[in-house]
């Protein structure tokens, strides 16, 4: 598994947007925050979730690997760039093959952007942002030894499967021990199509 990185516990989100609020304030990404808050059940539920980058390992980041321009840069340490502003086309391709629904295209800058990790941070031992201000510990940066001695039995997952393929990264997301299932399912089950059940 990974070393230090972003372990997110959706379960302690309270939707704050101290993150998104901090993600901003970082001068590489010019007042634009890389960190989005998902509200997952809107007008029935307060439930909120974090998304960041999750750095996949497992293939290699889609977004990098469906990149005409070349544009996103994997580190020797597993972080997933932001898109080289002097590369980028805006193409949108990264959008498209994220898993995740993470990168995004400012339309104006015609540029792809993303959570990087706080790579100008992380890279000197320090903590991303969004970590240093949750007030619940919904954002934790650390090891999954630091994390397991702050909340003892707790279970991660770090490989999701979407359909036949499986997604291993470099951010792990927090499980409840009870509903541990192996792989975690990723994206959104589809359970009805224009009204029809396909359960």
């Amino acid at each position: 598994m990974m070393g230090r990185t972003i372990f997110i516990d959706p379960g302690r989100c309270i939707g704050c947007q101290a993150c998104v609020s901090a993600c901003r304030e970082c001068d590489s990404h010019r007042g634009k925050s890389m960190i989005h808050l998902d509200y997952t059940d809107p007008g029935m539920s307060v439930a909120s979730l974090p998304t960041v980058c999750m750095h996949c390992e497992d293939p290699v980041a889609p977004c990098a690997e469906v990149c005409p321009a070349d544009a996103i840069l994997v580190t020797a340490d597993g972080v997933v760039q932001q898109a080289d502003t002097t590369r980028c086309i805006g193409c949108a391709n990264c959008v498209n093959a994220c898993p995740f629904g993470v990168p995004k295209i400012d339309l104006q800058a015609k540029l792809q952007m993303k959570c990087n990790l706080c790579y100008d941070r992380t890279a000197y031992g320090l903590a991303p942002m969004c970590a240093t201000v949750c007030p619940t510990g919904a954002l934790f940066y650390g090891t999954l030894e630091e994390l397991q001695a702050e909340r003892p039995g707790v279970q991660v997952a770090d490989s999701f499967a979407f359909g036949d393929v499986m997604v291993s990264t470099g951010v792990a997301m927090v499980v409840p021990a009870d509903k541990v299932q192996w792989p975690v399912p990723g994206g959104l089950p589809v359970v009805e199509i224009n009204g029809v059940d396909v359960r």
